[in-house]
């Protein structure tokens, strides 16, 4: 596996670059927005090919960079069902698996430093974020923290993994980069409580200052959905009511971007074709699946996804490619189902 754990100094960031092998797919976890060219370099040393970058929360010390990777890559952002942000990529919650090439993450739900707080675990590593640190804990003081939360979230499942597994925070102020469950069950000291009262009573009386850029990375960091006021995008959106009546008339087909997980989850649009995004290119090649359909011209093609960031992008990645004449449903299935639309469980 290809692992870079990456620095930014200001904020005391950690970022973690993960793949399985050189010239394959890469997942980022919680870029900051002043390194993105920092990352794209590494990205093309590697010869690896960004799918996904993942946030734990959203950060006040530092502005992301998940906004950026996406408009420059076209990859796909992911955050937790929790996070109050206007549009991403993908929503996650416990017991959801985030998946690349050779690559598996479990998504914890740890709330506690934030209400929007999510850990990712490998079979022997857990990116913590500001949840657990080393040989400290995430402040629970703003953004709907609860002390009280943080226990649970620590006690009850991060510290439940074995003693050997490895910690990856999201932050360290001393230098350090690297812990492991036991070490921090045995060493750290907000960790020697003996019950939620006591952790509590620590961290109720911090009385920590605000992060110096607070007032600028929450507002920043709340709206890094994709901007959906190209021309082309703009004259190529439906809106879901428009939409519900052709499912029957067979006017239209539906090309479903989600991936299975997504997909067995929330249901699909009958009728659907199933044409994951991070594959999309090889569906674009000549003789590819989505070119063939393009070319029928029988049924118009209509593309959704969970919030249409996704379906937005393949429709500029398709207009590259000399495909027009397609269209996507205007934020995603969510507002397919608002409307009422019919969902099935996919075949």
């Amino acid at each position: 596996m290809l692992f870079r754990q990456m620095f930014d100094s200001v904020s005391c960031t950690y970022t973690y670059l993960l793949s399985s092998h050189s010239g394959g797919e890469a997942i980022i976890i919680d870029p900051v927005f002043n390194k993105v060219d920092r990352y794209l370099g590494l990205l093309k040393e590697l010869d690896l090919r960004l799918v996904k970058t993942l946030e734990t929360h959203v950060h006040a010390d530092h502005i992301t960079g998940s906004g950026a990777l996406r408009d420059k890559t076209g990859c796909v952002t992911v955050m937790g069902k929790k996070a109050e942000v206007d549009t991403v990529s993908m929503r996650v919650d416990e017991g959801d698996v985030i998946e690349v090439d050779g690559i598996r993450l479990d998504v914890l739900y740890t709330p506690g430093h934030t209400d929007d707080s999510y850990c990712f675990k490998m079979p022997e590593m857990v990116f913590t974020g500001d949840t657990l640190l080393i040989r400290g804990t995430g402040r629970t003081d703003f953004q709907h923290g609860s002390s009280r939360a943080g226990y649970e979230s620590i006690f009850n499942k991060i510290l439940t993994l074995p003693d050997e597994t490895l910690v990856y925070p999201g932050h360290d102020y001393k230098g350090d980069t690297v812990s492991t469950i036991g070490e921090e069950r045995a060493f750290n000291p907000r960790l020697q409580v003996s019950s939620a009262d006591e952790y509590a009573e620590i961290m109720d009386n911090l009385n920590l200052p605000n992060p110096k850029l607070m007032d600028v990375a929450v507002p920043a960091n709340l709206k890094i959905g994709m901007a959906q006021d190209d021309p082309y995008i703009e004259n190529c959106t439906l809106t879901a009511d428009t939409l519900i009546g052709d499912v029957d008339t067979k006017k239209k087909l539906f090309v479903d971007l989600r991936e299975d997980g997504e997909r067995l989850q929330h249901g699909i649009i009958p009728g659907s074709v199933h044409i994951p995004y991070n594959h999309l290119d090889s569906y674009l090649k000549p003789g590819g699946l989505l070119t063939i359909l393009a070319q029928k011209g029988d049924q118009e093609l209509v593309l959704y996804c969970a919030y249409g960031e996704r379906s937005a992008m393949a429709l500029k990645a398709m207009e590259n490619a000399g495909i027009k004449d397609v269209c996507h449903l205007g934020g995603g299935l969510t507002t397919w189902s608002e409307a009422g639309g019919e969902l099935i469980s996919p075949p």
